[in-house]
C-alpha cells in the first residue's frame, strides 16, 4: 500500500538510537559510492510487505526510518560499510527488494539501510556441474528469465513474490518456491556463500566440491539468519536442466484429513511432483468454486520418463477421490501470485495476513483442525481456513489465512486482532511440536516466540550472535536477539 502524498509521515516506531551523525554519514560516503540522506527515500526504506506496515500506512506512518542509505556495488563496499558501522556502533539492516511480510528489513533503530539492489546478476555459470554464482541484489523473476533464455536451465524457485525479491533475501529468509517438493527450498539449492562478517571480513562458505565432510557446514549457519549474522555478498545455487515435458491433475476429498493422508502416502513412496498443494473446503470453494470439497492440485515437470512414473503413483493413490479437469491446475497457475486483495482488505479496515507453519506428518490433521478453531474464537475473527502448500516425506507446510475485524466488544483495533489471530495460530502449532515457520521467516514479527520455539538451543544462537557481531549492529531487533539499542520486540503484541 502506497503512503499517502502530501502529509507528513511518522516513523511507527520512535526508537532511534544509533550514532549516525553527520560525521558519521561523511564518513560513511566515503566508503561506499552511494550514499543518500534523502527523506522521501529514507521513509520508503523503513517499511517491507510486512501486513502491519501496510496498515500503518493508511494512517500516514511507516515503521521505521533509517538515518542514511548506503547502496554498494560489491563486496568489498558492502565489508567497508560494516567496518565503517562496527567501529561507530551503528546499527545496519540489510535489505534489497523488501518483500517479506513479517518486517525482516524494517530499521527499527534508524542507522544504515543496506541497500544490495545494485549488486545484480550472473556470475557464472557451470553447466556441467549444473551450479550458478549469482550476486545477491538479482531480482528473481530477472534471473529465472536470465537463466532460461541464455543458459538453457532453472533454478525451479518459484515464491509467489518471485518478481518482488531478490536472491539474498530468499537465502536470509530460508524461502520456498511453489515447485519445492520437486526442486526443494532455497536451503537446498544453496551450497556455498560469500558473506561480510560485522567486522568488515569476507568469507568463503562450501561450494567447492559436493557433499564435502569437512567440519560443519558453515553455509547453513548464515541460511535462514536474516542478516543477523553476516550480509551475504555472493551465492551459489544448485541448476536443473529445463524440464522437457509437464503433467497436471486435480482431484478432491471429502475431508481435509482424507487428502493430507494421500498426500503423504505420495511421498512415502518417493513420487515428488513439484506442485501438491491441498485446500480445505472453504479455500477449495473461493479459489476453484468447487462446494464441500477438499481439492488437491498437482503438477510436475521434468524428464518425461520421470514424471510419468510419478504421475502413476499419484493416480494409483488418488484412485478413491472424485477426479476433476485439469483447468483447475490452470486457474491456480493464473491467479496464484494475486495478492491484490489484500490492500482492497486494509482500505476497508478489514485485517488479512497468512500465517504458515510445518509439521510432521502424524501431527498435520490435529493441528489444522485446532489452529483453525483457535483462530475462529479470536473475538473479531471472521474466517480461518488453510492449505497445505509444500510436502515432503516427514511433514508439510500448513499455510492458514484468516480474517477478521475489530469489534466494539474488547478489540480495540486492528493490530490487537492481528496480534491475538497470530498468537492463536502460533500456540497451537508449538504445542504440537511444529515450526514456528516454514518459509516466511522470523524478522520483527515473529521475533517474540523464538526463545520458545528453540527452547534449550536458543542461547546457542545468543552466543554466536555475539561471537560474530559483537556490537549488535547486524540487523538489530530480529529473530528476538537481545539488541544493544534497546528491546528486541518494540511493538505491541506478546506471546503470552
Amino acid at each position: 500500500m502506497p503512503l499517502p502524498e502530501g502529509q507528513d509521515i511518522t516513523a511507527h516506531f520512535d526508537v532511534v538510537a544509533d550514532r549516525a551523525d553527520d560525521a558519521f554519514v561523511t564518513r560513511l560516503a566515503g566508503e561506499c559510492a552511494e550514499v543518500s540522506v534523502d527523506e522521501v527515500e529514507r521513509t520508503e526504506a523503513g517499511r517491507d510487505w510486512w501486513p502491519l506496515a501496510m496498515m500503518w500506512a493508511k494512517n500516514g506512518e511507516t515503521p521505521a526510518r533509517p538515518t542514511v542509505i548506503a547502496r554498494p556495488s560489491s563486496a568489498d563496499e558492502v565489508a567497508a560499510v560494516l567496518r565503517t558501522a562496527s567501529e561507530a556502533g551503528v546499527p545496519v539492516t540489510p535489505m534489497a527488494g523488501r518483500s517479506g511480510v513479517c518486517g525482516a528489513s524494517v530499521p527499527v533503530f534508524g542507522g544504515v539501510a543496506l541497500d544490495l539492489t545494485g549488486m545484480a546478476g550472473i556470475v557464472a555459470v557451470d553447466d556441467e556441474s549444473l551450479l550458478l554464482d549469482v550476486l545477491p541484489g538479482t531480482w528473481g523473476d530477472t534471473l529465472e528469465a536470465d537463466l532460461r533464455a541464455e543458459h538453457d536451465v532453472t533454478l525451479g524457485h518459484w515464491p509467489q513474490s518471485i518478481a518482488l525479491s531478490t536472491v539474498g533475501g530468499w537465502v536470509a529468509c530460508r524461502s520456498a518456491g511453489q515447485y519445492s517438493t520437486r526442486y526443494g527450498k532455497i536451503e537446498d539449492m544453496v551450497i556455498g556463500l560469500e558473506v561480510a562478517l560485522a567486522d568488515g571480513s569476507v568469507i568463503r562458505t562450501g561450494g567447492t566440491a559436493p557433499r564435502s565432510a569437512v567440519g560443519p557446514d558453515l553455509t547453513q549457519l548464515f541460511v535462514g539468519s536474516e542478516g543477523t549474522l553476516g550480509v551475504i555478498t555472493e551465492a551459489r545455487l544448485r541448476l536443473h536442466p529445463l524440464p522437457a515435458a509437464e503433467v497436471r491433475g486435480a482431484w478432491s476429498f471429502d475431508s481435509f484429513e482424507d487428502g493430507l493422508e494421500v498426500c503423504r502416502r505420495i511421498l512415502r513412496r518417493g513420487a515428488t511432483p513439484a506442485v501438491l498443494r491441498l485446500y480445505d473446503h472453504r479455500e477449495s470453494k473461493r479459489s476453484f468454486d468447487l462446494e464441500g470439497r477438499h481439492a488437491l492440485i498437482v503438477l510436475d515437470e521434468g524428464d518425461p520418463a520421470i514424471i510419468e512414473a510419478m504421475f502413476r503413483v499419484v493416480e494409483e493413490e488418488c484412485a478413491a477421490a472424485e477426479r476433476h479437469d485439469d483447468e483447475l491446475v490452470e486457474r491456480w497457475m493464473h491467479h496464484r501470485n494475486n495478492v491484490s486483495g489484500l490492500a482492497d482488505a486494509i482500505n476497508r479496515d478489514v485485517v488479512v495476513d497468512t500465517c504458515e507453519v510445518a509439521a510432521r506428518w502424524s501431527v498435520l490433521p490435529a493441528l489444522y483442525r485446532d489452529a483453525v478453531a483457535a483462530v475462529k474464537a479470536v473475538p473479531g475473527s471472521w474466517v480461518a481456513s488453510a492449505h497445505q502448500s509444500h510436502a515432503y516425506t516427514d511433514g508439510a507446510c500448513l499455510y492458514f489465512t484468516f480474517a477478521g475485524q475489530r469489534t466494539d466488544d474488547g478489540i480495540t483495533s486492528a493490530e490487537q486482532y492481528y496480534a491475538d489471530a497470530w498468537k492463536a495460530v502460533t500456540e497451537v502449532t508449538l504445542a504440537h511440536g511444529g515450526a514456528l515457520s516454514h518459509h516466511h521467516g522470523i524478522g520483527l514479527h515473529r521475533g517474540r516466540f523464538m526463545e520458545e520455539a528453540l527452547g534449550s538451543a536458543f542461547p546457542t544462537l545468543v552466543a554466536l550472535k555475539q561471537t560474530l557481531d559483537p556490537k549488535g549492529i547486524l540487523n538489530p531487533g530480529k529473530l528476538g536477539l537481545p539488541s544493544p539499542f534497546g528491546p528486541a520486540v518494540p511493538w505491541t503484541g506478546s506471546p503470552r
